[in-house]
């Protein structure tokens, strides 16, 4: 498994984690390099990107979660205007 994680999870555990109350981040159709220096989770409400760390290539989109760890360098091409709630550490 790579160091990225995408997971699909169901509406109770949204409510649990309080995903609603989150910042919303949105971005349009582009291509950046992406430092994190802290662990980032988001939840994808709408649009399509895939991510680029080294060897490995994770695709994501809509109701889907994502697991960014702390120190991952990384390119995000986003092929679909993107939405997404958001929350670090």
């Amino acid at each position: 498994m790579g160091q990225i994680q995408v997971t699909k999870p169901a509406e109770d555990e949204l409510e649990k984690m309080g995903v609603k109350s989150w910042p919303i981040w949105t971005c349009d159709v582009s291509k950046f390099d992406w430092h994190y220096d802290q662990q980032e989770t988001c939840y994808v409400l709408a649009g399509k990107v895939t991510v680029t760390a080294g060897d490995e290539k994770v695709t994501f989109g809509p109701d889907e979660m994502v697991v960014f760890p702390e120190g991952l360098d990384c390119t995000w091409d986003v092929t679909e205007p993107v939405r997404k709630h958001y929350k670090f550490g």
